[in-house]
């Protein structure tokens, strides 16, 4: 398995391959020493070249994952650049309509952005409720409303259309 991460900006490519105790590893095509451990949901001790670490993830603002080495936190992001669904996420990130779904079965209860409306990233367009939860469905780029597919006071299914943001 090949992943490309990025620590704080800085790239990295780590390659893993299953070995007879745990994985072999090699990042940025040197060869590292590496066993790990995982501690609880979210830990992970790593044994790198001789030193321990523990490695806590933690989920920040705006979906940017963070991980937290011997109190510091740096901002993290795994890519598998093999994988389909990142490719087709990246080629089309930036280009053509993008349809709001919701992600679960629920009742929109408010609309926030206006066909026409131009909106942020992150910036909440509909909120549907579930199981007494309110969830704000925000849109992951810059753009324009275009079109509201629901109205307020609906019931919408799971993958069901909320908005389309241009």
């Amino acid at each position: 398995m090949t992943y490309d991460v990025s620590i704080d900006g800085k790239n990295y490519r780590v390659e893993l391959k299953r070995a007879e105790q745990g994985y072999a590893c090699r990042l940025d095509g040197r060869e590292v020493a590496l066993e790990s451990v995982s501690a609880e949901r979210e830990v992970l001790w790593l044994l790198l070249a001789g030193r321990s670490y523990e490695v806590r993830r933690e989920a920040g603002a705006n979906g940017v994952m963070h991980i937290v080495v011997r109190g510091r936190r740096y901002a993290a992001e795994v890519r598998d650049p093999r994988a389909f669904r990142e490719r087709r996420a990246a080629a089309g990130k930036d280009a053509g309509p993008l349809r709001l779904v919701a992600p679960m079965p629920g009742k929109v209860v408010r609309i926030l952005k206006a066909e026409g409306e131009p909106v942020e990233p992150g910036e909440g367009v509909v909120v549907v409720e579930a199981m007494k939860m309110q969830n704000e469905i925000r849109s992951p780029r810059k753009g324009v409303v275009r079109k509201i597919l629901a109205a307020a006071g609906t019931a919408v299914n799971a993958g069901e259309g909320l908005a389309v943001v241009e």
